[in-house]
């Protein structure tokens, strides 16, 4: 045996194999990370996807965001822009570079947002969509009212809860959103057009509870603050507190600072019309008074000058003509107050029957009706179709073979058991069975006789 020794063998890889083992236990070992820093070195190449390196005081990363994950970002970011980025930390094998595969990005803290704000509202200015003159006054009696919301949040409580009891008069149609996230925007948009056109709405409320600006950033879209303009009814924007403000309360025809007081914008308080009616009926009496002291008065003069002239025939005509003015003024006093108070009657009465609780006995007074009508209906169908069976069951019995047998008839069957209708068909010797009403005979031909 040699005593000179043995080299080791030694594994050798080829870059990149080592690039792709590298990359597979960077990838293996990080989970997805956030990341924030600023945009430099921006590149849109004409394929869709962004190259750029995100850096901060003390280092740099080069990153990557895909066409399919890019197209979500809105606003494009600008080179200079502080970002918050989620990724996947990866290995660049071509070049051996470590790098982040971008799926998310969002402008980093309010500072963006509110630059972003601020440019919309710039360009939405100088093309005029807030000017006051295209601002539309909404109906002092709406007849109908849309509301656009979300289902779920606690906005809608406080709007319908108010129109209930400030203007319970009109219908209210809810057409539910989302109210933040990247959905919002587009369902808003949707709504706007089309609730206008499926209901019979003559003003609209677009509301929203108080949130961060970030909560509220759909109502700060483009499209939102377009569509709002587009919209065939007046749009009354309530979103959020009153200290919050957006792209949407600029484009409305009427901003309320929160949903509560956008409802209390566009319903006037049925107490206040009710006031109202009782001034008008005071007014009334009050004016039929003052005419029956008036007539009161003059009746008194027309009495003293009466007694001033001779008596005799003017005596006898002055009186008579004296009750003739009383009594016309009487009818008119009354016929007048009588007119106040069945026109006060008639309002009365229209206000009643405006009431949630009329209608709805109303409807339950319709119902009893239908289930009435449907229930003789259901009846009369029973009893023809048991008339129809009835029959059925006759005609059944008539062609029944066995009511034959019953009357004194036999069946003959061949040994196939056919009936027999022809005698050439059997043969002398042939077997036979005969069915009877009760019971059977089996039995042989002697003797055929053919028909002619």
């Amino acid at each position: 045996m040699s005593d000179r020794p043995t080299t080791p063998t030694r594994a050798v890889h080829s870059v990149s194999e080592l690039a792709e083992t590298l990359r597979g236990l960077i990838e293996g070992a990080l989970p997805r990370v956030w990341v924030q820093g600023e945009i430099s070195n921006l590149a849109r190449p004409a394929s869709g996807h962004w190259y750029f390196t995100l850096k901060d005081a003390r280092a740099q990363l080069r990153c990557v965001m895909f066409r399919n994950a890019n197209l979500q970002v809105r606003p494009p970011p600008q080179e200079g822009d502080e970002v918050l980025l989620r990724a996947q930390v990866s290995l660049y094998t071509a070049r051996g570079d470590l790098q982040l595969i971008c799926e998310h990005m969002e402008p980093a803290g309010q500072g963006a947002l509110l630059r972003a704000f601020e440019a919309l509202k710039r360009k939405l200015v100088s093309e005029g969509l807030f000017d006051e003159h295209l601002k539309r006054e909404p109906p002092r009696l709406p007849r109908a009212i849309g509301l656009i919301t979300s289902a779920s949040g606690a906005a809608i409580q406080d709007v319908l809860t108010t129109l209930r009891r400030r203007y319970p008069l009109a219908p209210v149609y809810l057409y539910p959103v989302p109210v933040q996230g990247t959905e919002a925007p587009a369902a808003i948009i949707r709504a706007l057009a089309e609730l206008p056109r499926r209901a019979p709405i003559d003003v609209l409320l677009l509301v929203r509870g108080g949130g961060s600006l970030e909560d509220l950033w759909a109502f700060n879209d483009e499209g939102v603050a377009r569509a709002i303009r587009a919209c065939t009814v007046p749009v009354i924007c309530g979103v959020g507190h009153e200290t919050d403000t957006t792209i949407a309360d600029f484009a409305a025809d009427l901003r309320a600072p929160t949903p509560t007081a956008a409802a209390e914008q566009v319903a006037p308080d049925i107490a206040d019309w009710r006031e109202w009616l009782a001034g008008v009926a005071l007014r009334f009496n009050t004016a039929a008074g003052r005419a029956l002291r008036d007539s009161g008065q003059q009746l008194g003069l027309l009495q003293r000058r009466l007694l001033t002239q001779h008596p005799g025939r003017r005596l006898q005509d002055r009186a008579q003509r004296l009750d003739e003015l009383t009594l016309r003024a009487e009818r008119a006093a009354h016929a007048r107050i009588q007119r106040q108070r069945e026109r006060i009657q008639m309002l009365t009465a229209r206000l009643e029957r405006a009431a949630p609780s009329t209608r709805m006995e109303l409807r339950r007074r319709h119902l009893a009706t239908l289930e009435l009508q449907l229930r003789n209906l259901w009846q009369r169908h029973a009893g023809e179709a048991d008339i129809r069976l009835q029959r059925a069951q006759a005609r059944l019995s008539d062609l029944n073979p066995r009511a034959v047998l019953e009357r004194g008839y036999a069946i003959a069957l061949d040994s196939s058991g056919q009936a027999l209708t022809d005698a050439a068909r059997v043969r002398q010797g042939d077997a036979l069975r005969v069915l009877l009403a009760r019971g059977e005979l089996d039995t042989t031909i002697d003797h055929s006789h053919p028909a002619a």
